[in-house]
């Protein structure tokens, strides 16, 4: 497995949110070159191992390419990155892939792609393509693949999130959950029957200290003062993108 290009920018690694796939969902893409086949494979990955699976099954289903190239980025921070030509000529397939995937922007504004792994199946068609022949078309089969997860809304944000609890009287806890949506914190769950109060809601917001204090406030606001906000630690949580990149409801 060849080592990976150095990644374009630190602007993923600083962010406190990243772009990832939805998950359980592939996306799909296919194009021709010369009578070659590239049949192009996106599945969201959470560790090299996940992503060595995909690869593994796109092999056993399609064993009769020739190639089955690839490429991941890992991490909040991208911290993984590998690329594999698969027997194609060094640098033409998994680094040109793994830029694609590393350079696309993404609905946030930013190329901030991750937990991701991309594998092209490549059927040879008779006619040597070059090297920059190939760079173009394992480059274009990524590159399509990714224009259809935009266009057919297959990416979430991921943010660093502080999660809390908050135990609310069971009569009121309806409308404390509709008015913390509204003021724009992602509610995760609501339990019944439990603590003190028969209620309990679980939320986040971005970890940053004006988010939580805006929290504060407006649930001293909705229960009278009478609110106890218990942090329960921070983690990467998924969300829908929204029109300034911030917390939205997260997806059931």
């Amino acid at each position: 497995m060849m080592p990976p290009p150095p990644p374009p920018s630190s602007e993923a690694s600083d962010a406190a949110s990243c772009t990832v796939l939805r998950p359980g969902v592939d996306v799909v893409a296919e194009i021709d070159r010369r009578k070659s086949r590239f049949l192009a494979v996106l599945r969201r990955t959470e560790s090299t191992a996940e992503a060595q699976e995909l690869v593994d099954a796109l092999r056993r289903r399609h064993h009769a390419a020739r190639h089955h190239c690839s490429a991941w980025l890992i991490g909040p921070d991208r911290h993984v990155q590998r690329a594999n030509d698969d027997g194609e000529p060094s640098g033409t397939a998994g680094a040109p892939m793994l830029e694609v995937l590393a350079q696309t922007t993404m609905p946030s504004g930013r190329a901030d792609l991750t937990d991701v792994a991309a594998v092209v199946v490549r059927w040879f068609g008779g006619t040597l393509l070059g090297a920059g022949g190939l760079v173009r078309a394992y480059s274009d089969a990524v590159g399509e693949a990714l224009q259809q997860a935009v266009e057919t809304e297959r990416t979430l944000a991921r943010r660093r999130m502080r999660r809390f609890l908050l135990d609310a009287p069971i009569a009121d806890v309806g409308r404390w959950e509709n008015e913390l949506r509204a003021a724009g914190a992602a509610v995760r769950d609501t339990e019944y029957g439990v603590g003190p109060s028969g209620a309990r809601l679980h939320l986040a917001v971005p970890d940053d200290d004006a988010p939580v204090a805006a929290l504060q406030a407006r649930i001293a606001t909705v229960s009278a003062g009478a609110g106890d906000l218990r942090p329960a630690g921070v983690d990467w949580i998924d969300v829908e993108h929204t029109s300034d990149d911030g917390a939205g409801e997260v997806p059931a």
